[in-house]
């Protein structure tokens, strides 16, 4: 080639050496493997306990009373729930709560101060216990102003202190209802009315902001039971999953989960994309519901019930006990395993830049959920003795990627006063809980060269 002006050969010439002394681009595709099913907030949770070397899981679930808490009007006692928090927190544990007011079998469990104001209490047989025999019951009046007061003024309490708190995964609304569970069948003349329905889910909107509140049933505008929810900003959670899940068609069954969700309309349909899903296999179900065959007829294919609730987590007990067998813990993991979210990056491409090397990580959710948490990536470069020198706290987030759907993280790492030479090219997703697991990617390079890490690509850094 002929330059006809010296100063244009000279800035040529000059560009060409300075694209050669440059490190080239480096584009990596990364293969696909399964993410470990005890990844942090979804898959199966037992009840709170140290569980070592049962059916992985990274959550654990408790009830507690509201007794146990509230201690006079406007007087609180943290105590039992710091109890909780920190004795899962110690085993790298988020806790997933409920409070509730009423419960088969339990007495003493509504604050005194109550009790003593006069509060009217219902004491009656409750025969909606299966698969345990009919259970001693204390319903309150929930029209009392005293309780209602109360219970508006302990949920905002409740988030005043603890919204945001990473030692909680989710909270299931509770205090209304057997169990916390938002129904009182088959006394429904004593559940709480809609006016009272109302006050609780206010109060929950307004105190929590990041931690989600989970209610027990989908309701549109034409429920004559209950208040409706569908657009209001909760999750749901069906505590007879695979038993009383799916629309069956049957008008006595109306009142299962998903036939419940498509009576309150698209809001509630979708709402899985905004606000999560949890729930509890019902017991009646428990452990069997894994089976290739399960016996009894009225459990419901667990797989198809993940797909159209799309479901993060669920209360168990069945696969906590000793004598699952094998096929029966294989089955298991593979289904609980598509529950929630899973990521897996596709490619990693990084370009050199002065003092900088620019990432940009394509990423895929292939689960059946998002991931409800703004937590952010990091990066780091590992030199050839495996040790970390550089870090990278990203500001890209996995919260909101929809199911079947990619996004392109552009992450710039600074390379000032890092030594010349080749790296290691890590990235991970911390757990807001100092001990948590990190949330760890389906791929085979994940936990490959570093626990917790997933090894992108070799860099150069000039």
């Amino acid at each position: 080639m002929v330059y006809r002006y010296p100063f244009i050969a000279a800035a040529a010439m000059c560009l060409m050496l300075t694209n050669s002394a440059a490190p080239a681009q480096e584009h990596k595709e990364l293969e696909y493997a399964p993410a470990p099913i005890d990844n942090p907030l979804k898959g199966l949770v037992p009840y709170a306990g140290s569980r070592a070397g049962q059916f992985p899981h990274s959550m654990e679930f408790q009830y507690i009373a509201l007794a146990d808490l509230v201690k006079g009007e406007d007087t609180y006692d943290w105590t039992a729930l710091e109890d909780l928090l920190n004795a899962c927190a110690a085993r790298g544990h988020q806790t997933v709560f409920r409070v509730y007011l009423e419960f088969p079998g339990k007495s003493k469990v509504i604050p005194d101060y109550l009790v003593a104001a006069g509060l009217k209490i219902n004491r009656y047989l409750n025969t909606n216990t299966q698969p345990f025999p009919p259970t001693a019951i204390e319903t309150p009046d929930y029209n009392d102003s005293k309780l209602r007061k109360c219970l508006s003024h302990f949920v905002t309490s409740l988030g005043k202190k603890y919204d945001g708190d990473p030692r909680i995964g989710f909270i299931t609304a509770g205090l209304l209802g057997s169990w916390g569970e938002w129904h009182d069948y088959p006394r429904n003349d004593l559940f709480a009315s809609r006016q009272v329905q109302e006050e609780v889910m206010r109060a929950y909107e307004a105190a929590f902001k990041i931690t989600p509140i989970l209610l027990r049933y989908p309701t549109g505008q034409s429920d004559a039971k209950y208040a409706p929810n569908a657009g209001r900003h909760f999750g749901y959670h069906d505590d007879s999953f695979a038993w009383a899940t799916l629309d069956t068609g049957k008008a006595n069954e109306s009142w299962f989960f998903v036939s419940k969700l498509n009576v309150a309309g698209s809001s509630a349909i979708g709402k899985w994309k905004k606000w999560p899903i949890g729930g509890e296999i019902r017991p009646e179900a428990w452990g069997k519901v894994f089976d290739r065959d399960p016996a009894d007829p009225q459990i419901q294919n667990f797989a198809e019930c993940v797909n159209q609730t799309h479901v993060s987590w669920l209360m168990d007990s069945g696969m906590f006990r000793d004598g699952a067998s094998e096929d029966r813990q294989k089955r298991a993991r593979n289904q609980v395993g598509k529950m929630g979210y899973e990521f897996t990056v596709k490619t990693v491409t990084v370009s050199p830049a002065p003092h900088a090397l620019v990432i940009a990580t394509l990423l895929q959710n292939t689960g059946i959920a998002p991931f409800y948490y703004r937590w952010n990536a990091e990066f780091a470069l590992v030199n050839s003795s495996g040790t970390e020198v550089k870090r990278l706290a990203s500001r890209n987030s996995l919260k909101g990627l929809l199911p079947g759907t990619s996004v392109v993280w552009k992450d710039r790492l600074d390379t000032i006063n890092t030594a010349p030479g080749k790296y290691l090219l890590q990235m991970r997703v911390p757990n807001a809980l100092p001990n948590g697991v990190p949330v760890k990617f389906a791929n085979k390079a994940q936990d490959k060269d570093r626990d917790g890490w997933l090894s992108l690509t070799e860099v150069e850094v000039k």
